[in-house]
């Protein structure tokens, strides 16, 4: 059974008029208006879900802040049991991450690759190799493809021009007009 992501991204407005508590978190956006996706790759770099590339998470296990926007807070609930491993990142720690660091130790998955028009090799996905025992850096090649065991880097993880890059847009926007200590990514996961 798969698991995905859902949230949002709330913000703390500058804007404030008589009636705004200064320090109430807002739903700036809904998660699923910005990522559609199913990357257990990014879900492990970031939050350790389905960490199969082995990261060392970013914002693993912080649970739903205390003060969650009352969207956030309400859509979270409505999932009962089944929402699981909430957490939440700051938008001042994302432009702070080094998206070259690699992974603390190898990938379960062998990265898989077959030949491109001009010879070379070219990632098209991971797999769960044929036994546990593979090394970081041992290939073979089966059926006219490549399998190497690797260790991935944040970048690769979640790649800047990737799926993620209408989130961390929209938080930079928000953040550029609020500041980046008034932006964060609240998220949960079902399956």
């Amino acid at each position: 059974m798969g698991a995905d992501i859902h949230g949002f991204v709330e913000c703390r407005s500058t804007y404030r008029t008589l009636d705004d508590d200064e320090a109430s978190w807002h739903a700036a956006i809904d998660l699923d208006l910005l990522y559609g996706g199913r990357d257990y790759d990014a879900f492990g770099c970031l939050f350790g879900v389905r960490n199969h590339a082995g990261f060392r998470p970013l914002a693993e296990h912080r649970g739903l802040p205390a003060d969650a926007a009352p969207e956030t807070r309400a859509a979270f609930e409505e999932w009962g049991r089944d929402g699981h491993d909430p957490s939440w990142i700051g938008w001042p720690e994302l432009t702070r991450v080094d998206w070259s660091e690699p992974a603390e130790r190898p990938e379960e998955r062998a990265h898989r690759y077959r030949r491109g028009p001009d010879g070379d090799w070219v990632l098209v996905g991971r797999v769960f190799p044929d036994r546990s025992d593979r090394a970081e850096g041992e290939s073979w090649e089966w059926d006219g493809e490549l399998f190497r065991m690797e260790r991935m880097t944040r970048r690769e993880a979640v790649p800047a021009d990737g799926e993620w890059r209408p989130v961390w847009t929209t938080m930079g926007a928000l953040a550029e007009v609020h500041g980046e200590e008034n932006v964060r990514l609240v998220v949960w996961f079902d399956n």
